[in-house]
């Protein structure tokens, strides 16, 4: 049995902000095809480039809390991990 006694915060910080990026780029594209669709119903045109600066918006803003968010998150486990022994694991 191994115990996680502590994290690289970087490596945690660069998965998340990734992952976020992830969701950030899937929520944009929904997002901006509601707004396209909706604009539409009211007669106002929503043209391509707003739509693909809104979702490059939202990649690079999920991205940053995803970062910021996993970096805390890592600096909190190991400070909890020395505090409390970290987390046991069975490696096979």
């Amino acid at each position: 049995m191994a115990i996680l006694k502590s994290v690289g915060v970087l490596s945690i910080a660069k998965i998340c902000a990734v992952f976020y990026a992830i969701m950030g780029l899937l929520v944009g594209i929904f997002g901006m095809t509601f707004v396209g669709l909706f604009g539409a119903m009211m007669g106002v045109p929503v043209e391509a480039a707003t739509s693909i600066v809104g979702i490059l918006i939202m990649v690079i803003l999920f991205a940053a809390v995803g970062f910021i968010a996993g970096a805390i998150a890592a600096i909190l486990y190991n400070v909890l991990a020395a505090v409390l022994g970290g987390i046991r694991l069975d490696l096979t």
